[in-house]
């Protein structure tokens, strides 16, 4: 009941202010404090029995692990209605040496789960599986050897043997990481794939520099947002695209140099030519090359590099455009990363979300009843692109938290 005064008096405060999307985003950072009260009250009853029962096992904290948990499984390819929740044996979850069992609270949403559900990615695993990489929760386990975590501790996950679309996971301990106390469950479930993404992205692929100038095209999105407070962070020149004025407005509350629509590409053009001095943009960062690539060519300064992050198909492009600008086009693939590189974003990440210059930001949240369309919701975008979509264990049905 506290808590719930406490949001309606936060909502109803920052409802007064003049700006609807500032707003938004202040009474979302308040309702992130309470509930991340809440997070650390349960905490403090539940931490004692949760290290009590994970160290039972003896050696490196793996116990017993009895009973069932709840996971979306798919076990067949195919549409968004391939996904059920099945009751699993938690003890298939069973830690091995180096790998971690999760509590999950929270899973994040991507779209290229959708792609590997559908069956049209390369190296989809063999159904049946649980989908998902990006979770946060609780340590339940750890197996021999696991030295960066212990039962009871907050963690995200990027990366699982399992899959994050469950109750429960199994990670190895390199892909499980210290959640900061700043940083609620939600959030931590949409670190992952949008924040490793964006940094490598920006600084390991197109090697961009301080004072550089730098489209984000689709800059309200996960990996978008998570571009623009990178950029920030270290000195770039941020202009960010999105597809509605609050897209735009959430892009500038970030720090950005310039938010402009990209359905208008003219205009486009125009504000990076003055915002440049006519010289274009040293970095682009594409969510839809398929759709985009042609024009983005069009942007660039002379040496300039396009970062791909996401395409759905072919595209035509005119090579003189390239040639002219000596510019290069460069893909971007998380499983490419090599141990050295993944260390480097990790710490990045970490560092972040210490210093208060990461936050991330959920969008719209479902419960695990409602996966089905949280896959529609990551890839259709109909009202534009805000944020991380999450499923969450505490989430009892669809609640959106786009500025509107």
């Amino acid at each position: 009941r506290m808590l719930g005064l406490a949001v309606r008096r936060t909502v109803h405060a920052a409802a007064r202010r003049q700006s609807t999307t500032r707003a938004l985003l202040a009474a979302c950072a308040a309702i992130t404090v309470s509930v991340r009260a809440a997070e650390v009250a349960v905490s403090v009853v539940g931490r004692a029995h949760i290290t009590a029962m994970a160290a039972a096992g003896g050696a490196g904290g793996g116990g017993a692990l009895d009973g069932t948990y709840k996971a979306i499984r798919v076990n067949e390819f195919g549409g968004p209605e391939v996904l059920v929740v099945e009751d699993l044996p938690l003890a298939d979850l069973a830690p091995g040496p180096d790998e971690v069992v999760v509590s999950l609270k929270a899973t994040g949403v991507n779209p290229v789960d959708t792609y590997i559900r559908a069956g049209v990615y390369a190296n989809a695993p063999t159904p049946p599986y649980t989908p998902g990489s990006d979770g946060a929760g609780v340590v339940l386990a750890i197996g021999a050897g696991v030295t960066r975590c212990a039962p009871g501790d907050r963690v995200y996950v990027s990366g699982s043997i399992s899959g994050t679309y469950a109750e429960a996971t199994k990670a190895v301990q390199s892909a499980v990481h210290l959640l900061p106390p700043s940083v609620d469950f939600r959030q931590g479930a949409a670190i992952g794939v949008p924040y490793r993404t964006a940094y490598r992205a920006l600084f390991q692929v197109a090697e961009a520099k301080p004072g550089e100038w730098v489209l984000i095209n689709g800059a309200s999105g996960a990996v978008g947002l998570a571009s623009v407070q990178f950029g920030v962070a270290r000195g770039l020149r941020i202009i960010g695209t999105a597809g509605t004025e609050a897209g735009m407005e959430v892009v500038r509350s970030f720090g950005a140099d310039l938010a402009v629509s990209h359905k208008d590409f003219a205009a486009l053009q125009t504000a990076v030519a003055e915002a440049t001095g006519g010289a274009g943009v040293s970095v682009i960062v594409e969510m839809l090359a398929n759709v985009n690539l042609g024009n983005d060519l069009k942007l660039l300064a002379e040496r300039g590099r396009v970062a791909i992050v996401g395409s759905r198909g072919d595209v035509e492009i005119t090579p003189r455009d390239l040639m002219a600008r000596e510019a290069s086009v460069r893909g971007v693939m998380l499983a490419k990363c090599r141990p050295h590189e993944k260390t480097e974003i990790d710490s990045a990440i970490y560092a972040g979300l210490r210093n208060g210059s990461l936050k991330p930001i959920v969008g719209d949240v479902f419960p695990m009843s409602e996966a089905a369309d949280a896959h529609i919701d990551v890839i259709s975008k109909s009202s534009g692109s805000f944020g991380k979509v999450v499923i969450a264990a505490d989430c009892l049905k669809r609640e959106s938290h786009r500025p509107t």
